[in-house]
């Protein structure tokens, strides 16, 4: 945990925020795999953890703006917990270590709240039960309670990352480039995907952390979120590589790296890696505060455009083509999204909240309701930056027999591009007063810099 002040200040800050009312907040319970006891591994609320720091099941907490005083509420451990567990601190201690003074049995939270709080989304079908229970309301009833104002009270608050935070971000960045690194140094024609998901498992384990997401680890990299592991790594293969480690204190890395599994790009491969490279720098060195990340997205596709008309594959004006969403066919995912305690940081409190504003909404557009951030960016924010070129040939095929695009697409050379795959680069960057800064200890991403590390290590 951090100190104790840190949580009291955190909950003051939301106190002041709310001005008035009681806030619940959950914690996150075992989840059975296939028998009771049979758990998944735990991971606590990340709201949860923000403002009250334990990371322990079975506990919920509530921050009282009218008294100016914070409970938590869960069942100390008895002797028939103790023979599995070993001895454990009781909620008084735990309460103590967090600065909460105030803690009472789970039995006595219904009739503490009587119904009336302020609640966050529930995202678990535990949650919606167990809120039914304590506040003596139907289903239907909870899944309409979660409260406006304190979503965007919460929001703006974790938005800003403390230097506290910086740290376990910086550090959860360098773990994360300890993965790629090793994955990168590993991959050799004949493996499997799967063998790279556990020598990055391993070196995650090495700091005992954990993974911050299933890693995407694929051959096929036009698939967005691929969580298949079975191909076999060949050469002429690119492979793409997606994972983050959690830090001390469960703040989440994202990286990706892109690698040539025969040590060196092939033509097409090298030219358009650079053009993902190009669109990625051309996005970082835009960052600065006051800037919508929506235009930095917009920059980066219009990049992307550019260098794709130089291999033949689009043509017209870059943003024209953006404009009337012709990058799509490439591009079809957001260049970015928060980070924090969760990779896609609150995504639990709704999108539009923690990424957009009032004034702008999130799209619905292919392509741009991808975007999970769109908002000027501010001073402490910690974002991704990871633009991507997908070939999909599904999408092909709609887009051609719809006749989308034809004064921007050069279609006759697209099909030959039908099995390439997919390439994407990700780092993490916090928002500076003058940019942006990276986190972690720097992974190789520049392409002759990428290539170094795959022959060095084939040799």
């Amino acid at each position: 945990m951090f100190k104790k002040e840190i949580y009291q200040e955190r909950r003051a800050r939301l106190r002041a925020a709310m001005g008035s009312g009681r806030l619940l907040f959950l914690g996150n319970d075992e989840a059975s795999i296939n028998f009771k006891h049979n758990w998944y591994p735990f991971r606590q609320d990340s709201t949860f953890l923000y403002y009250f720091g334990i990371s322990l099941p079975g506990l919920v907490g509530v921050i009282d703006c009218d008294t100016d005083k914070d409970h938590i509420f869960g069942n100390d451990y008895q002797i028939d917990d103790i023979v599995w567990t070993g001895p454990q601190p009781t909620i008084a201690e735990l309460g103590e270590q967090v600065g909460v003074v105030n803690t009472a049995s789970l039995g006595k939270l219904a009739d503490f709240v009587k119904g009336d709080c302020h609640i966050l989304p529930p995202y678990r079908g535990e949650h919606v039960l167990k809120l039914r229970e304590v506040l003596g309301k139907s289903v239907e009833e909870v899944e309409n309670m979660p409260s406006v104002k304190l979503i965007q009270a919460v929001a703006n608050q974790r938005n800003i990352k403390s230097s506290e935070e910086l740290a376990e971000m910086d550090e959860a960045a360098s773990r994360t480039s300890a993965v790629h690194l090793a994955v990168m140094k590993a991959a050799r024609a004949g493996m499997k995907e799967y063998e790279l998901v556990a020598v990055a498992t391993s070196v995650a384990r090495s700091y005992n952390a954990s993974l911050a997401f299933p890693p995407i680890a694929t051959t096929n990299g036009q698939t967005l979120h691929n969580h298949y592991y079975g191909n076999t790594l060949k050469e002429g293969d690119i492979m793409l590589f997606d994972s983050g480690a959690e830090s001390t204190e469960f703040y989440a890395g994202d990286m990706t790296r892109t690698f040539p599994v025969s040590g060196k790009f092939d033509a097409r491969q090298g030219e358009l890696y650079q053009i993902v490279y190009n669109a990625h720098r051309a996005a970082v060195e835009s960052l600065r505060p006051g800037k919508r990340f929506l235009d930095v997205h917009l920059l980066a596709a219009e990049t992307l455009v550019d260098g794709l008309k130089g291999v033949g594959l689009m043509k017209g004006d870059a943003k024209e083509a953006v404009a009337a969403g012709a990058h799509t066919m490439f591009f079809q995912c957001g260049l970015g999204h928060m980070m924090g305690l969760d990779v896609h940081d609150m995504e639990n409190l709704g999108e539009q909240y923690v990424g957009y504003t009032p004034e702008l909404k999130k799209s619905t557009e292919f392509g741009l309701k991808s975007l999970r951030l769109g908002k000027a960016l501010e001073t402490g924010n910690v974002i991704t930056v990871e633009p991507g070129i997908y070939i999909i040939p599904e999408l092909i095929d709609m887009y051609k027999a719809e006749g989308k695009f034809k004064d921007f697409i050069h279609y006759d050379k697209l099909e030959t591009y039908r099995d390439f795959g997919g390439i994407r680069v990700e780092e993490d960057l916090v928002i500076t007063e003058s940019g942006a800064d990276l986190l972690g200890t720097p992974l190789p991403i520049a392409p002759d810099d990428v290539e170094k590390v795959r022959t060095e290590a084939l040799s």
